[in-house]
């Protein structure tokens, strides 16, 4: 593929570890190889958790692995209207709803003897419909899509291209699928006006990205995003899911793996190319096996 936009999105909320640098160096290498372009935003939706200092620290970890991108970057906090706009032309279709639900009421409803046991979603247990139909005054309230109205508006099914090395193919997504095994998924949050399926969407649509590239946890949640894709009429990218780099233990790298930060293994002496060497088979980076098949297959 000639020409990739590739991208990397980390949220300034902690230290970048081991897991986004070989994140970053994914969507740096092949943007590289094929002539492209490698861009940053940060997604600092979440006001409450983002600090400058941790943007900064991400700025000074990403040029230390030897990356570098375009100027300005692109800052979610700074784009809070185009999403206010993306909600209104799926909400003028009427394909959401105001959902006043808490995570209590959510828990309750699900945990009702006729409901049996919850179904896991993308976005966790997946959403019993309580609020669908009540309306759509959105004052203190969250937005949702009502899925089964979006899957007819597309004709019932959705699909995608991956090209990482998990589950490389083509995926297909009906309505059944998505209604029964993803939900209702919110597309505001009441106390930010958006959500990071949302926002991604309309970003990356905005940055031209061609390839997303980005962990196989959040494999789950790309039909979501060709779904909005698709409702939105905005460009549809080809996906990446590379790997996870997990602990000695087997789980997988947070922004609580204070240990495993960047900035320590630069105090200890090391370089960027002993950086990827540790995600090379039998180093300290590799990760724990990954299941044959995708989590929503």
């Amino acid at each position: 593929m000639a020409g990739l936009i590739t991208r990397f999105a980390p949220s300034p909320t902690g230290p970048l570890h081991l897991g986004h640098a070989f994140a970053a160096l994914t969507a740096w290498d092949l943007a590289r190889a094929s002539g492209g372009r490698f861009l940053l935003r940060i997604e600092d939706i979440d006001t409450a958790r983002s600090r400058p200092e941790w943007e900064e620290a991400i700025f000074d970890d990403l040029r230390w692995l030897g990356l570098d991108w375009p100027e300005p970057v692109m800052r979610q906090s700074e784009r809070l209207a185009a999403y206010e706009r993306a909600l209104s032309r799926l909400s003028a279709r009427g394909l959401t709803y105001a959902c006043r639900c808490s995570r209590g009421d959510i828990r309750a409803a699900l945990s009702a003897p006729q409901e049996g046991a919850p179904v896991m979603g993308p976005d966790g247990p997946v959403y019993p419909g309580t609020c669908r139909g009540a309306g759509h005054d959105a004052a203190g309230a969250a937005i949702r899509l009502d899925m089964g109205r979006a899957m007819a508006r597309v004709g019932g099914m959705v699909s995608f291209a991956e090209t990482g090395p998990v589950w490389p193919g083509q995926h297909v997504f009906d309505a059944a699928r998505m209604i029964g095994q993803v939900g209702d998924i919110v597309l505001a949050r009441r106390d930010i006006g958006t959500s990071y399926h949302l926002a991604v969407v309309v970003d990356d649509a905005a940055q031209g990205v061609t390839l997303v590239t980005r962990g196989a946890d959040l494999f789950a949640a790309t039909a979501i995003h060709v779904l909005l894709q698709r409702l939105l009429d905005l460009p549809a990218p080809d996906y990446h899911h590379h790997r996870l780099i997990r602990d000695a233990a087997g789980r997988r790298l947070a922004k609580r793996d204070d240990a495993r930060a960047l900035v320590l293994f630069r105090r200890q002496g090391l370089g960027p190319d002993e950086i990827r060497a540790l995600f090379l088979p039998g180093a300290g980076g590799t990760p724990a096996g990954l299941p044959a098949r995708s989590p929503t297959g």
